[in-house]
């Protein structure tokens, strides 16, 4: 009799689970089940009349390293290679990337002479701390903060400036809190590897499964920093809806799920608000928060480990500046925390996608990231916020930083991020021996887990599946 597998959440970690599922020999019947009326998640465009494409959640996907290849392959198996558009290593782009700290903009150092020489905001050349690095000893620490690590290794000032930023820009999160281990693994394990970062990065490369393919292979000759798809990152969730469509399987949208329970027959009994589905085993793709309010009350140590997986609130505006000009070129710039709390950075879109800016005329696209984990310092209850608050602290902001007045036309998102704090390493363990232990049919992906980053949940989807169909042979 053929299996059941049910996924439950259909972003790109469901969505891709699905499509490795669909292309395996003897694929089982595969139900996804989506909580809203779209499926995508995160990867969601809005494409005007006039060929503007503007982003609610990632603009661009890195191609480096083993996640980054594994990516780039799926992008081909769909056909969608001709709709790629790359940031090569020598564009505006690539090299520009900009802190505002003191009111201005500070380019960041992307040459080996800006190491060597002091550029601001830092107070001295940026190859001391590289030196500072070198010779620092090795940790002793399970984990660590990101911040702590970073001023141990590499000097308070740099972890002060550039890794608050930073993370502000990839997590929405506090690098004080944020856990090394978690987040940059590679940067942990080099650490304990070589007794150094520096040397880890430069030496502990090159490895992982061969995932190669013509986009790849391009990406590394051409340098890519990051890529897009002409029509916008809604086009990788939709090409594998058609794919899935083709391969029969059934999608559910509006299918809001009430509970998780085991039946007599050690299927899943999944309820709905209109209805049932049973499936012998279920992938979970929804914030671990959300999983930990389905399962059932025997499943409690599991739940209580879920809902210790945290989750900040972003708003993400979009503006387009008709006729405008920037007054740099560049990817955008990032605000370090002392600087301002609940303005995160500006990404200039139309920087590093001018193909995506429509035929309109000229026009310069922005998208401003606010709150975070200061988002209730900021703005207050992120789901009472009024949307007129968030867009006029956005415009405040591009005019001030940019000196951009003139009124834009504008879209507003809020999206969740999920927080990586100190022992996050831990409860995934946790939460791994508990499910091997009891035997359970669940298997957990997303960003809650493994990585926040679209090439993240991509790998960890396949990972999954993979790991799931050995374990049917």
């Amino acid at each position: 009799m053929q299996r059941t597998v049910a996924v439950i959440g259909g972003g790109i970690s469901g969505l891709t689970a699905c499509y490795q599922l669909a292309r395996s020999p003897n694929a089982p019947k595969i139900i996804l089940l989506e909580g809203s009326g779209r499926l995508g998640g995160w990867l969601h465009s809005t494409r005007t009349e006039d060929g503007a494409v503007f982003e609610h959640g990632p603009r661009g996907i890195r191609p480096a390293g083993t996640v980054g290849r594994n990516t780039l392959l799926m992008v081909s198996e769909l056909g969608l290679d001709a709709d790629v558009l790359p940031v090569p290593g020598d564009h505006p782009a690539s090299k520009n990337r900009y802190l505002y700290v003191s009111g201005a903009l500070h380019r960041l150092p992307s040459s080996i002479g800006g190491v060597l020489r002091t550029v601001p905001p830092f107070t001295r050349p940026l190859f001391w701390s590289g030196l500072h690095e070198l010779a620092a000893p090795r940790g002793t620490q399970l984990d660590e903060t990101i911040h702590s690590f970073v001023s141990r290794r590499f000097g308070k000032e740099l972890a002060d400036i550039a890794i608050d930023s930073l993370c502000r820009g990839v997590f929405a999160g506090d690098c004080r809190a944020l856990s090394v281990r978690s987040c940059f693994p590679a940067l942990f394990e080099a650490e304990r590897r070589w007794c150094s970062v520096i040397l880890g990065m430069a030496l502990g490369g090159g490895k992982g499964p061969a995932l190669d393919s013509a986009l790849s292979r391009r990406a590394r000759d051409e340098r890519w920093s990051q890529w897009s798809l002409r029509g916008g990152m809604e086009t990788l969730p939709e090409a594998l809806q058609d794919f899935l469509r083709r391969h029969g399987v059934e999608m559910h949208c509006h299918a809001r799920l009430q509970r998780l329970e085991r039946t007599a027959a050690e299927c899943w009994q999944i309820t709905l608000e209109d209805g049932s589905v049973r499936a012998d085993h279920v992938i979970s793709a929804i914030p671990a928060r959300a999983l930990a309010v389905l399962l059932p009350s025997w499943a409690k140590p599991l739940a209580q480990e879920l809902r210790s997986i945290e989750a900040v609130s972003v708003g993400v505006v979009n503006l387009q500046y008709n006729g405008a000009t920037l007054p740099i070129t560049g990817f955008g710039h990032l605000v370090p925390s002392f600087e301002d709390h609940s303005l995160l950075g500006i990404v200039y879109d139309s920087v590093a996608f001018p193909e995506q800016n429509g035929t309109a005329g000229p026009s310069v696209r922005l998208t401003v990231m606010l709150g975070g984990a200061w988002f209730e310092e900021g703005f207050g209850d992120p789901e009472m916020v009024p949307e007129a608050r968030l867009l006029s602290r956005a415009k405040e902001a591009v005019r001030a930083h940019l000196g951009l007045a003139a009124e834009p036309s504008c879209t507003i998102v809020k999206a969740c991020i999920p927080q990586y704090t100190l022992g996050h390493w831990q409860r995934t363990e946790t939460i791994s021996r508990y499910l091997e232990r009891e035997g359970l049919p669940l298997s957990l992906i997303g960003a809650s887990y493994q990585g926040v980053s679209v090439n993240d949940c991509i790998y960890s989807a396949k990972t999954a599946v993979t790991r799931l169909l050995d374990q049917a042979r």
